[in-house]
């Protein structure tokens, strides 16, 4: 059974967020590059990306999360994730798959939506 892979775009404030679901992987991983880029094309350089709903994510998503990183800092802009700590299966895959791969603190994590576009909440440490 195929799971649909979806990206999804809004505005809160001065952060564009991308929700994004389905699998992180090889085949969608360019379909989220695709769109970070567009994103900043657009003149955003405060991005949000929700992967709350991200049940796998392989190497080549992380790389498009370390690409985006990158981008957004050359912009001088912040790029912050969503990833909950619990949940199913004790929190977010991704995260899980960060944290393994010792890059999880290259990035500015929050647990939810409010507090990733709050200006004064720190993130979650490392």
């Amino acid at each position: 059974m195929a799971v649909a892979f979806k990206v999804t775009g809004v505005e809160e404030g001065q952060w564009a967020v991308l929700s994004v679901s389905g699998e992180l992987d090889l085949v969608t991983s360019p379909v989220l590059r695709q769109r970070v880029h567009d994103v900043v094309a657009e003149g955003h350089h405060g991005l949000v990306l929700d992967l709350s709903d991200v049940f796998f994510c392989d190497s080549s998503g992380v790389g498009v999360l370390i690409a985006a990183r990158r981008l957004i800092r050359s912009c001088q802009g912040s790029l912050r994730l969503i990833l909950p700590q619990q949940g199913a299966q004790d929190g977010s895959h991704v995260n899980r798959v960060l944290g393994a791969l010792g890059v999880r603190r290259l990035f500015d994590i929050h647990d939810d939506l409010a507090s990733a576009v709050s200006e004064e909440s720190p993130p979650l440490s490392a």
